[in-house]
């Protein structure tokens, strides 16, 4: 029975005066929605595996569920709003988080770990607590039993609650939040993932674009170019001419032939594997968020995030199998079967070993190639008690044990001298290797073998930032770098944050942004979510005449419900689109616009009209936040579409347009 799923204890409320990203929110004024929490930290691979469950139960129950995120970092860095909001924007996230950075309402509500899912039913009382991945149709199933509980009871409120994205507020750039580099110096060659544009940038190593492999739109479609399709591409590494993609958020490896500009699925079914598999047929055998590729004597060696461990394949066969990490998340030291990683991120293989960038451990690996070989930590702390290695993160230069990184998430050799991507640091990190059986002599060099292996520990030094997020170039600071490539005496810098590669010189110590020419970001692709209403759904007012070759006014009066006020926290926006091309200035036709806040229920834009004289409609698409007055009153958005006739003239001397909006 439904009966069985109605809560009985309240679910506390929000702590007045917590940061929000997105339209803030209170359980008080959500009564008569389903509420679902997501406790989440955006550096866990296993929060990022539930935003899909999430996006899934929204578009299934539109008008009864709220979605709401609690972010409870981590890590130092991810207790920042700013940097939670660019999270947002790179996960696509679809609903208001508040920052929770000192746990205050983890603490309230009993969560003990990330990612943990609470749901609320309409009457403000918590009924069901969920912890990790693969909860979905658990929650679904719950959603709906609370849905028909309500409903009978005539509890339930099911007016549209309208949450713009972050993201659509972000302007378009060539690259957004570049992941990874590979440099092919042999054929003057750049690999870009442009990962939240889906897709992958070749780039002469001088910046000139050579060729675009993707739609930018998501999927996993295979075929040419202009037909391929990824979902959130990472690694990459090269064999002749044929590239390997880490195709992350599909759980895909793919193929590139350069020479026949085809695309293929290699390894992966498309859905995650969500239990410790040990592999198996490559076409047959789901994989986990694949992060770096590496290839070493023709086997593809494979950062597997998802259930922190190296996998391989031996090109060419039709299997795929684990190499190192026993799945358990830590920090663990030994044989490679038994052995701990945690997130591993990047994957650089040097004299033989792997080094691997355990971003959740915040600790660089070196891990055998030998399948009888071990798993060593060569920077950060390892085999703490309880899994604490998970928690012995900072910033601090040093050898081996003593130093500490924060989120590692890329690596890069020069000659025998690592780099490291220490990406919540946003700094990059120069490390000396030494031989660790006899510490301080020189680097010798290392060899694959169990029996006579040469493990190394390394001396870390900052090379670039100062821990702050940033943008500059003199001094240059960084904003969570996550990939690395050499070219000659540069080092490339994948500035994810800052959606740029820097290309920094380490003999002079300048740096440049590395532009690609040429490059523009994709098309946006047709979707039901996007932000512009069908001209159809437009109300129509009254003709106007207005002066041509002037700037005219338009100033929206908004009807809101007693007690509400405009939000000017928000960030309203105004589409302006017209039957005639010639109606309004070029610059301003299809693009999204800020008007001002002209009082609690005004908004007003300035539009210049071209000095042609002749007719068109005008359609406007207005967007705005709305909240009601008091402290953790509702917040609502409300997008409205009206369609003007208008007539230029030079007689005429009106430069103002009023446009009556209710909002809904």
């Amino acid at each position: 029975m439904a009966s069985r799923y109605a809560g009985t204890v309240r679910a506390p409320e929000f702590p007045p005066g917590s940061d929000w990203i997105g339209p803030r929110q209170s359980l008080r004024d959500l009564r008569g929605k389903i509420v679902l929490l997501d406790f989440w930290t955006y550096c866990c691979i296993n929060c990022m595996h539930v935003v899909p469950n999430l996006h899934e139960l929204e578009r299934r129950h539109p008008d009864e569920l709220v979605v709401i995120g609690v972010h409870s970092a981590k890590f130092d860095n991810e207790k920042v709003s700013d940097n939670i909001r660019e999270a947002i924007i790179r996960y696509e996230i679809k609903h208001p988080v508040l920052n929770d950075p000192d746990m205050i309402i983890w603490r309230k509500l009993g969560v003990r770990a990330w990612p943990t899912l609470i749901l609320i039913d309409a009457e403000g009382n918590g009924c069901l607590l969920a912890s990790g991945e693969g909860n979905r149709e658990v929650m679904d199933k719950y959603v709906g039993e609370l849905i028909e509980y309500h409903a009978a009871r005539d509890q339930l409120d099911r007016t549209p609650i309208d949450f713009e994205l972050e993201r659509e507020s972000e302007p378009a750039t060539p690259l957004k939040y570049p992941g990874k580099l590979l440099v092919d110096e042999q054929n003057n060659r750049l690999f870009i993932s442009d990962s939240n544009h889906n897709r992958i940038v070749i780039s002469s190593l001088d910046g000139k674009l050579i060729d675009v492999i993707g739609t930018g739109g998501l999927g996993a479609q295979n075929g040419a170019y202009d037909q391929a399709t990824f979902d959130h591409p990472q690694g990459m590494t090269l064999d002749g001419e044929i590239l390997y993609v880490a195709d992350t958020e599909n759980h895909l490896i793919r193929t590139v032939d350069l020479n026949q500009k085809q695309v293929k699925t290699l390894i992966g079914t498309g859905e995650q594997s969500r239990y410790r598999s040990k592999g198996g047929n490559i076409e047959t055998t789901a994989i986990n968020s694949p992060w770096a590729l590496e290839i070493h004597n023709g086997i593809l060696y494979i950062a597997m995030a998802g259930p922190h461990q190296i996998w391989k394949h031996k090109l060419g066969e039709q299997t795929v199998d684990v190499h190192a990490g026993s799945g358990r998340e830590d920090i663990v030291d030994g044989l490679l079967d038994i052995s701990a990683l945690a997130q591993p991120s990047s994957l650089k293989l040097h004299n033989g070993y792997l080094f691997v960038a355990d971003s959740e451990g915040s600790s660089i690996r070196q891990i055998a190639t030998d399948p009888a070989g071990e798993v060593h930590t060569v920077l950060g702390t390892h085999d703490l008690e309880f899994g604490q290695s998970l928690f012995a993160f900072g910033d601090q230069d040093g050898a081996g044990g003593n130093a500490r990184l924060q989120h590692p998430l890329g690596l890069v050799f020069k000659g025998d001298t690592l780099y490291v991507a220490d990406s919540y640091n946003h700094k990059i990190k120069e490390v000396n290797l030494v031989n660790y059986r006899s510490k301080g002599e020189p680097l010798v060099k290392l060899r694959d073998s169990a029996e006579d292996s040469a493990l190394v520990e390394g001396i870390a030094t900052t090379l670039i930032g100062n821990g702050k997020a940033g943008n500059s170039l003199d001094p240059l600071q960084l904003s969570e770098p996550a990939g690395l490539a050499v070219i000659g005496d540069d080092l490339l810098i994948a500035d994810t944050n800052n959606h740029r590669i820097v290309r920094y010189n380490l003999s002079s110590e300048k740096a440049t942004e590395f532009v690609v020419e040429g490059l523009n970001p994709p098309e946006p692709p047709k979707s039901s979510e996007s932000n512009e209403l069908a001209e159809s759904d437009a109300s129509p007012l009254e003709p106007v005449t207005v002066q041509a070759g002037t700037e005219v006014t338009i100033t929206f009066k908004v009807d809101l419900p007693e007690d509400y006020k405009l939000n000017k926290l928000y960030p309203a926006s105004v589409v302006l689109s017209s039957t005639n091309e010639k109606l309004l200035a070029a610059e301003v036709l299809g693009k999204r616009q800020k008007p001002e806040f002209l009082s609690d229920t005004e908004l007003q834009l300035a539009v210049p009209i071209t000095a042609e004289e002749g007719t068109g409609d005008l359609t406007v698409q207005v967007r705005f936040g709305y909240c009601r007055d008091g402290k953790g009153g509702l917040c609502k958005l409300n997008s409205s579409v009206v369609k003007i006739p208008v007539t230029k003239s030079g007689a005429s001397d009106q430069k103002s347009i009023s446009v009556p909006v209710t909002a809904k």
